[in-house]
């Protein structure tokens, strides 16, 4: 009896030190290896690029994924989540559809070079706004809440938005109302994730809306806890340190009036229950408001802007809940401190810094990002939104969002905040 619970115990010993050295194995000579196999080069200055004869996909064969399963057992549940595999080539670039058909002028699809087109200056630019990312995340004369602690220490329900690829390489932090629908397509044709018919989605644009953004359909960091367990933390580290990462912002109050436009001039119902109803009674003195938003539109009665900033404001809010994610910050979507990213778009710059990231991931020949449309919220609108908000107010609502304006290179709006 008792040879055999010591040889139990050496069985446990012994497989605790295998799991140790492998750990100390990827930490070391192990990513070297992984490098090699599964990373793609950092993106610094833009290189020439090849010629379609001599590109090719690079798709990231996870080995620490290939391990870990392993490890943990072959007989990992189906509904767990695992990414869903296929055998399916890449679609040749041929099979885009010629520029000038019915489906084209019907669906809106714009291959034409201004999505494309090129500046010498994009590559200063790119490193112009790193640069100051990195100096202010260094810089102890701007603080905000979070900005000191560590990746460890981000909860992992905060690591949500940040969606992997691990076919070629991607780690891409949405922020919503920042074409965020559109860059999601472009994950799920890149980590062909999602199947229509049998086959990857080839092109963006024929992705249904409501699958887009369902949450099942992403692999995002805080769902690797029920996939790799204890060992979730180290691989997701692995990952920023080798994958390309990148993310697209807009100015905070810019993206705040196209939060409350979408949200609440349109009738969304689950946004009305949640957050106007609330909002009436707290801020606009309506004891009863309408229980669906249909009624409520067809009575005339709506939120206005200042019910919304003054919800923004109220310290209550945040104690109560998080920020909805929609006008969250976009540091505490994306934690740009804890986080090295290696590529920041803008939506003000939206065509030129889509191209430039598509041919940095050579994913450009591949496919396109879906066009924009030009009616976007203009800058040039606020003054008009924030006319009727007291001065008080607007000077609360910049110190709120102060770090995402000085982070991402976005100007204080002097005009607002002075009278």
């Amino acid at each position: 009896m008792t040879k055999t619970r010591l040889l139990r115990l050496w069985l446990v010993l012994g497989s605790a030190f295998m799991v140790l050295l492998i750990i100390v194995y990827w930490d070391s000579v192990g990513t070297a290896h992984f490098y090699l196999h599964t990373s793609l080069p950092r993106p610094r200055p833009l290189q020439p690029l090849p010629s379609p004869g001599q590109r090719q996909e690079k798709e990231f064969a996870s080995d620490v994924d290939e391990f870990l399963d392993k490890l943990l057992g072959s007989g990992a549940k189906q509904g767990d989540l695992s990414r869903k595999k296929t055998e399916q080539p890449p679609a040749p670039a041929s099979s885009q559809p010629a520029q000038g058909t019915l489906e084209e002028s019907v669906r809106g699809y714009d291959w034409s070079p201004h999505g494309a087109r090129r500046s010498p200056d994009q590559g200063r630019q790119q490193a112009e706004r790193l640069r100051v990312l990195r100096a202010f995340c260094a810089n102890a004369s701007l603080a905000f809440p979070t900005k000191e602690r560590s990746f460890d220490d981000i909860p992992n329900y905060e690591l949500n938005h940040l969606i992997v690829d691990d076919r070629h390489g991607v780690v891409y932090c949405y922020v919503p109302k920042v074409a965020c629908t559109n860059w999601k397509r472009v994950m799920i044709v890149l980590s062909e994730s999602l199947l229509d018919r049998g086959a990857p989605f080839r092109d963006p644009l024929d992705i249904p809306r409501e699958r887009v953004h369902n949450s099942s359909t992403h692999l995002t960091f805080n769902k690797f806890w029920r996939r790799y367990g204890k060992f979730s933390r180290h691989l997701m580290k692995v990952k920023l340190k080798k994958y390309t990462k990148f993310l697209f912002v807009r100015d905070p109050f810019v993206r705040l009036i196209s939060a409350f436009r979408s949200k609440f001039e349109l009738e969304n119902d689950e946004f009305y229950r949640k957050f106007a109803v609330p909002m009436l009674k707290l801020y606009a003195n309506h004891s009863s408001p309408p229980a669906s938003v249909a009624e409520a539109f067809r009575a005339g009665l709506k939120l206005s802007f200042a019910n919304f900033i003054q919800y923004l404001l109220d310290p209550r809010t945040e104690k109560l809940a998080p920020f909805n994610e929609h006008w969250r910050q976009v540091y505490r979507l994306c934690h740009p401190c804890q986080i090295d990213y290696d590529f920041v778009g803008k939506l003000e710059t939206l065509d030129e810094d889509a191209a430039q990231l598509l041919r940095l991931l050579q994913v450009d020949r591949r496919l396109h990002f879906p066009p924009s449309y030009r009616n976007r919220t203009a800058s040039s609108w606020e003054e008009g939104w924030f006319a009727k908000i007291p001065l008080a107010w607007r000077q609360q609502l910049y110190k709120l969002y102060e770090a995402d304006f000085v982070l991402f290179g976005y100007p204080k709006p002097e005009n607002l905040l002075r009278d």
